[in-house]
């Protein structure tokens, strides 16, 4: 006998919620809403869908694959940044709702004519919204891993960005060649000592190389300041993604190597300095 969508969740859900992730409900729609090419909404206004034996087949698997903790974005291989799809893989970070506040920042500044950077772009949700939000602007972005460009790439071709968005391989800033008004970054600002207390979904499954400095925390950021005075153009605009509790040691290396730049702190919508 096939199970209903309803049936299914209601097994989907409690097996989730035993593994001890955070979100076990969502998770489970999430996954099953994939397979069917529906949305969630639709799940709930057809709960009494009947699944093949093919698909319920397939959504025990996937279920299985996130009560091991692979992360659901990863399992589809999308995740939703500023209202669009983004592709993903395992060469990417996985992008964050509070790097929203970052691209809102970036467009409050950015002018036409603007030749904007963003760095180390992975799947290049930054970029190509700022592309597509500001189509006045020339975009570059740059990231150290060829496989994360790949994805950046493909995510520019479906969004119809492609043209708009220049990718570079290249470690920060180097090598590139500016000057730039706008330079935006979500650097890796976990420190090794973080690294070892977070939840398997990011330990296990998400590139170290775009979460983890190898360090405090501040090691690339620090690599940043030290190269944006022979990149920025004047008047221009600097913005980085930090981490909650750095934004005391962050201005100071700010003011050291970027005095001629003003710098202030936001906060994200939880209220923790971003």
């Amino acid at each position: 006998m096939t199970l209903t969508v309803k049936r299914a969740l209601s097994q989907a859900i409690p097996t989730l919620s035993q593994t001890g992730t955070d979100t076990p409900r969502l998770d489970a729609e999430v996954l099953l809403a994939h397979l069917l090419r529906q949305n969630r909404a639709w799940l709930v206004a057809h709960n009494d869908f009947l699944l093949s034996l093919e698909i319920e087949d397939q959504y025990k698997r996937l279920i299985q694959r996130r009560a091991q903790r692979e992360p659901a974005a990863y399992i589809i291989g999308q995740r939703e940044f500023y209202g669009l799809a983004f592709h993903v893989s395992p060469q990417t970070l996985i992008p964050r709702p509070e790097t929203e506040l970052l691209v809102e920042e970036a467009l409050s500044f950015i002018q036409p004519g603007w030749r904007a950077l963003d760095v180390g772009t992975g799947s290049g949700c930054i970029a190509i919204t700022l592309a597509l939000r500001a189509p006045q602007t020339s975009i570059f972005a740059s990231d150290i891993s060829a496989g994360a460009l790949a994805v950046a790439r493909q995510n520019a071709q479906q969004h119809g960005a492609a043209k708009r968005v220049r990718f570079f391989q290249a470690d920060l800033l180097k090598g590139l060649n500016g000057p730039f008004n706008l330079i935006v970054s979500n650097p890796p600002y976990i420190s090794i000592e973080e690294w070892a207390t977070l939840e398997p979904d990011v330990k296990d499954y998400e590139p170290s190389l775009a979460l983890n400095d190898g360090a405090s925390g501040l090691k690339i950021i620090e690599k940043i300041l030290q190269d944006t005075p022979a990149k920025l153009t004047l008047g221009g605009a600097l913005l980085i993604e930090i981490g909650a509790g750095q934004a005391s040691a962050a201005l100071k290396l700010a003011q050291k190597y970027c005095p001629q730049l003003r710098f202030e702190i936001k906060q994200d919508l939880a209220r923790r300095d971003r």
